[in-house]
C-alpha cells in the first residue's frame, strides 16, 4: 500500500499529445524552417524543451521553449483532463493521502497548460523542469520532490506514461505504475503496476 501518490501531468493527468507535437510541428517549420512529421517528433513526449530542441538542431533552447509555448496556444482546446482523474484525486484527497506532480513542464507551462483545469488544489508538492538541474529520465526530479516531501520512498509510487517516468522512479527508489490509459505503448516497461484507468491505484492506497 502507497500512502504518496506522485503523478507525472503529460500523458497522466492531461492528454497533451496533439497540442504538444502539432505546436511544435508548427513552430518549427514557420520559425526554423524545419519540416517533420508528427511521428518524427514523438521523442520529445516526457522530457523538457531544454533537452529535446537541441536534437532538432535548435540551440537556442531558452528561445525555442518560449516560441513553442506561443504556439501551444493555439492548440489549447485539444487539451482535456484523462477520463476518471478528478474522481481519483479527489478520492485520494478524502483518504489524505499526499499527492504531488513531477512533470518536465516548467512552471509557466504548467500554469498555461495545467492549472486551468482546477486540479492544483489536490497536490500537496510539486516540482517543474525549473525546480532540478538534471530532468528525467534522471532521477532528480522525483529525488527533489522526496526532499521537499520528506515522503518515504518506499511507500512511494510514481505514476507516468513513458519509459523515461520509468527510469526516472526506478534509480529514484519509488516503485513505478504505468499509466496505460495515456501510454503510447509501454516501451517494453517493467512497470511493478499496469494501470489501465485511473480508478485501478485506489487499489493500492490506504482506505
Amino acid at each position: 500500500m502507497y500512502n504518496t501518490i506522485i503523478l507525472d501531468v503529460d500523458g497522466t493527468l492531461i492528454d497533451t499529445e496533439k497540442a504538444v507535437l502539432k505546436s511544435l510541428q508548427k513552430m518549427l517549420a514557420i520559425e526554423y524552417n524545419i519540416t517533420k512529421d508528427v511521428e518524427e517528433l514523438e521523442f520529445v513526449w516526457g522530457i523538457p524543451g531544454s533537452s529535446s530542441l537541441p536534437l532538432l538542431g535548435i540551440e537556442d533552447t531558452e528561445k525555442g521553449d518560449i516560441l513553442w509555448n506561443v504556439y501551444m496556444k493555439e492548440f489549447v482546446d485539444s487539451i482535456s483532463v484523462f477520463s476518471g482523474i478528478r474522481e481519483l484525486l479527489s478520492t485520494l484527497h478524502e483518504r489524505n493521502i499526499q499527492v504531488g506532480i513531477v512533470t518536465s513542464k516548467t512552471k509557466i507551462e504548467l500554469e498555461d497548460d495545467f492549472v486551468p483545469f482546477g486540479l492544483m488544489k489536490y497536490l500537496s508538492f510539486v516540482v517543474c523542469a525549473d525546480d532540478t538541474l538534471l530532468h528525467k529520465p534522471n532521477p532528480e526530479p522525483i529525488q527533489k520532490f522526496l526532499e521537499i516531501s520528506g515522503a518515504d520512498p518506499r511507500s512511494s509510487i510514481y505514476i507516468g506514461d513513458t519509459t523515461y517516468d520509468y527510469q526516472c522512479a526506478r534509480d529514484a527508489g519509488v516503485s513505478f505504475g504505468l499509466a496505460v490509459w495515456g501510454a503510447k505503448k509501454d516501451h517494453g516497461i517493467d512497470a511493478k503496476h499496469l494501470f489501465n484507468n485511473p480508478n485501478e491505484v485506489l487499489e493500492f492506497v490506504a482506505e
